[in-house]
């Protein structure tokens, strides 16, 4: 059987043509199977109408249904947040402009509900017009709220190791210098013993020794104070369920003799229902040093008072503890408030080690928490301290 040449290369172009839509048909719906499966959105903008496609997947990453979506670009820009506006505008700019071939940046989008999602978005000129101008841009979201949160947290996490480490070399160094203090201390008194040519002066060394054998466990009872908070708290230790406005109110009648005495009023000022689930032992062990520091820096020439007070915010609870007291000169001593043997009053006290600052600081980083102080000379001091909103009620 013959055919004709003409319809012989019809019928295989015919084919070759079915097989190529076909292909690309596969190819198509391959490519959109994958980006259902991974959950990445595809959009498309044709420029000269200003109409812009948005996959379901770009629509459900923020919370909406298709109907409800318009498909303009103005819709999602009024999404961005606004910190991230500038970077999102300035570098779309960019791939309109031939700056760059391909626009790829990390941004804040609202959603319907209101919350914000941080989304990767990237962006491609694939159509032209006669005059060069892109006039299709094919992009796709990706939902990367998870890991920029992780992310975040990683970077947290890396700063407090960072913070920890140097405190950590910090005390090593204290460590080492107090207790090679204490022993060359020792040593010499020892000789001087040995050299002594009467009771007398041997029984005066002893007053020394028995002087220095006093420092130097009060030295090791504050070593391992610190010591003891680094090592043994653990998450467990934090759910207990903490009234703070009793917890405050019992530290204050504790107080009572002390306040009184040196005129100063205190106001607990909580909430009565406030509570949280922490360590009450390292809490009340912070409340109690930051509120009886109050009391000991009170101004005689003022009307001293404490105030006990507690602000929320989106994610925490923060405490603060102020007073009108004698205060810390902060340009002098900022950087030592809570470092360890460091006092900053100005007042000869034979009560003031400088370690009380330094093992609340411990304590608080132990809650998860962080804490910070404002103060200024002859006007007062607050404290505040910083919970994870997680842990509160």
């Amino acid at each position: 059987m013959k055919f004709p040449t003409l319809n012989l290369r019809n019928y295989f172009l015919n084919t070759y043509k079915k097989n190529t839509i076909t292909d690309q048909s596969l190819d198509s719906q391959k490519h959109k199977i994958a980006l259902e499966l991974s959950g990445v959105g595809l959009w498309d903008w044709n420029i000269a109408t200003n109409k812009v496609s948005y996959s379901k997947e770009s629509k459900q990453i923020i919370g909406y249904k298709k109907e409800e979506l318009e498909n303009t670009s103005e819709f999602w820009d009024k999404k961005v947040h606004p910190e991230d506006k500038d970077i999102y505008y300035s570098d779309f700019k960019a791939l309109l402009n031939g700056s760059i071939d391909l626009y790829k940046k990390a941004y804040r989008i609202q959603c319907k509900d209101g919350s914000y999602k941080w989304i990767l978005d990237k962006g491609k000129v694939i159509e032209r017009d006669a005059k060069g101008n892109p006039s299709r841009i094919i992009g796709t979201h990706t939902d990367i709220t998870t890991s920029k949160y992780n992310e975040e947290q990683l970077q947290k996490n890396l700063q407090l190791i960072t913070s920890q480490n140097k405190r950590l070399y910090s005390f090593t160094h204290i460590v080492s210098h107090n207790l090679n203090t204490h022993i060359g201390n020792l040593k010499s008194i020892l000789e001087f013993y040995d050299e002594a040519k009467n009771e007398e002066e041997k029984v005066e060394l002893i007053d020394h020794l028995q002087s220095i054998s006093k420092s130097l466990t009060t030295t090791i009872a504050d070593l391992d104070d610190i010591v003891s908070i680094k090592s043994k708290i653990n998450i467990n230790q934090l759910n207990e369920h903490v009234n703070l406005y009793n917890l405050t109110d019992n530290i204050v009648e504790s107080l009572k003799i002390n306040s009184e005495k040196l005129g100063v009023t205190i106001h607990n000022a909580l909430r009565k229902d406030e509570a949280i689930f922490t360590n009450k032992s390292y809490l009340e062990s912070v409340l109690y040093n930051l509120i009886s520091n109050g009391i000991k820096y009170s101004d005689p020439s003022k009307k001293s008072q404490i105030v006990i007070q507690s602000v929320h915010t989106k994610e925490t609870i923060k405490i603060l503890i102020s007073d009108n007291g004698i205060g810390i000169d902060m340009t002098k001593y900022k950087n030592q408030i809570f470092e360890m043997y460091k006092t900053f009053h100005g007042t000869d006290r034979s009560d003031s080690r400088g370690i009380g600052l330094y093992i609340t600081k411990t304590q608080v980083e132990a809650l998860q928490g962080e804490i910070e102080v404002e103060s200024t000379l002859k006007e007062g001091t607050a404290f505040s301290i910083t919970l994870k909103k997680q842990n509160a009620l």
